[in-house]
């Protein structure tokens, strides 16, 4: 059994024609199958009227997560970077969302097996924060988190690609539309990729489109805007059961292709009612205007706690976080110095799928000189205590932390904020990110952090209530020593 192919709300302008055939046989020709929806989408955006001018200028698709809509946005990139010699311009939320589409995309411009595709390109630029590729067809496509583009020059765009659609706000569309131009055919298109707006989200332009292009399709005139949507129509939770393995293949069409039951039966078990509707059942909330949920963090609080000089030694502790879905997991570290005054960062992130030995092995050489490390998230907190607690012996210097120690955590990290006693290095642009999006979410009777990418800002406060909290200070130990 597999998941249904045919979205639940389908709206396509009239075409003539389509490209979507051959930019499917330029992915096969390098080793990549569309699914039969993935084919559905791309015919939609490449679809042509008589003159040849593509006829979708916005395009949005809201499917649940890790269907595989990064398929369809390098298809109709490959296409338009190696056949049309486009230029496009590929944006997304999280800097590392937009450093995996580069990835991926520039793979296949280096496969060496395709001599006839290398020979295309120009140049490929790895740089942080410049990543893109450029070919001698003139094809260009750059790739930018959408909290660095303002500082970048882009101009002749003709494809502006929208990932995390869901994050997009105001002021950043009106930006990027001036990038937009006409290409020599005629050709401009915007394509807006995402899931349904979560509470306390902060961007309500892919809710706006939604509704322009269901508007649109419904007043019987022509309109070059389309929309594929995966999902529930429900007006309340109430009136769903989640459990209900047939909701689950209604809205994801890779179920039972790359998806499969067991793991959706675990993020039921793991996510509320309210998260796994939205993230796993594509369910859009009428009332997410009243649900909106505030963020943790201010942002000009966050800021103002910058700094850009070296960690200080002192009192050190780490925090692990495992993300909600048990796809990622977070390294970060607090120190506080003889003053007082603390410092959070980053150390590392990585995909569980590449174990966690190596996160095992780093922390057990670092045992000596912590006070303690502080490790939460449902997948994997097991099994990395049990890899390290033969080394971490002494009482209290592994912490799992109850739910009254996270709201602690979270509670400690923004009154710090506040207070100006604590300070995080300003490069780390994932931490600020983290920080500056994540929502309140109830836990008991105070809050945790919440919201895409939460993980980080988790970790990091983790470490920090450790750090405050934990009686043993090797570094006081060495001094004294």
């Amino acid at each position: 059994m597999t998941g249904n192919q045919i979205p639940r709300i389908r709206i396509e302008p009239p075409r003539a024609d389509t490209d979507g055939q051959g930019a499917a046989m330029l992915m096969q020709a390098y080793g990549v199958t569309l699914d039969e929806w993935q084919q559905l989408v791309l015919n939609a955006w490449l679809g042509k009227d008589r003159a040849g001018t593509y006829t979708a200028i916005n395009a949005g698709l809201s499917v649940p997560r890790q269907n595989g809509k990064n398929t369809c946005l390098e298809a109709r990139e490959f296409y338009g970077l190696a056949v049309n010699g486009e230029r496009i311009l590929h944006t997304a939320h999280q800097v590392r969302t937009s450093k995996k589409a580069f990835r991926r995309l520039a793979a296949m411009f280096e496969d060496r097996t395709k001599p006839e595709l290398t020979k295309l390109v120009k140049h490929i630029r790895y740089a942080i924060g410049e990543e893109g590729i450029e070919l001698t067809n003139g094809g260009i496509i750059e790739f930018t988190s959408r909290s660095r583009f303002v500082a970048r020059g882009f101009d002749g765009i003709s494809l502006v690609v929208f990932d995390e659609a869901q994050e997009l706000q105001e002021d950043q569309l009106e930006a990027l539309m001036a990038t937009l131009s006409a290409s020599a055919t005629g050709t401009r298109q915007l394509i807006y990729t995402g899931s349904p707006p979560y509470p306390g989200c902060p961007g309500d332009v892919f809710r706006r489109l939604r509704q322009a292009c269901i508007n649109s399709a419904g007043n019987g005139k022509e309109h070059r805007s389309c929309w594929h949507e995966w999902s529930i129509a429900a007006d309340s939770l109430q009136e769903l059961n989640t459990a209900d393995k047939r909701l689950w293949y209604n809205t994801n069409p890779a179920l039972g292709i790359r998806l499969t039951e067991e793991f959706t039966q675990e993020e039921l078990k793991m996510l509320s009612a309210d998260g796994f509707a939205r993230e796993r059942l594509g369910w859009w909330s009428k009332n997410i205007d009243t649900e909106q949920a505030a963020f943790a963090i201010d942002p000009a609080t966050w800021d103002a706690c910058a700094s850009d000089t070296p960690k200080p030694e002192g009192k050190t502790a780490y925090g692990v976080k495992f993300s909600a879905d048990g796809s990622t997991v977070v390294l970060a570290g607090a120190v506080i110095d003889p003053a007082g005054l603390a410092r959070i960062s980053l150390l590392d992130m990585r995909p569980t799928g590449a174990g966690l030995s190596w996160l095992a092995e780093w922390l057990i050489e670092r045992y000596k000189v912590a006070s303690c490390v502080v490790i939460d998230g449902r997948n994997g907190t097991d099994l990395l205590v049990d890899k390290i607690k033969d080394t971490w012996r002494f009482k209290d210097s592994i912490i799992k932390p109850s739910a009254a120690n996270v709201v602690n955590a979270a509670t400690l990290l923004v009154n710090e904020l506040n207070e100006r006693t604590v300070t995080w290095y300003r490069p780390q642009e994932l931490l600020r990110e983290s920080a500056i999006t994540a929502t309140r979410r109830k836990i008991g009777g105070g809050f945790g952090f919440g919201g895409s990418g939460s993980e980080i800002i988790e970790a990091c406060a983790l470490a920090l209530w450790g750090c405050r909290t934990s009686k043993r200070n090797p570094a006081r130990q060495m001094r004294i020593g």
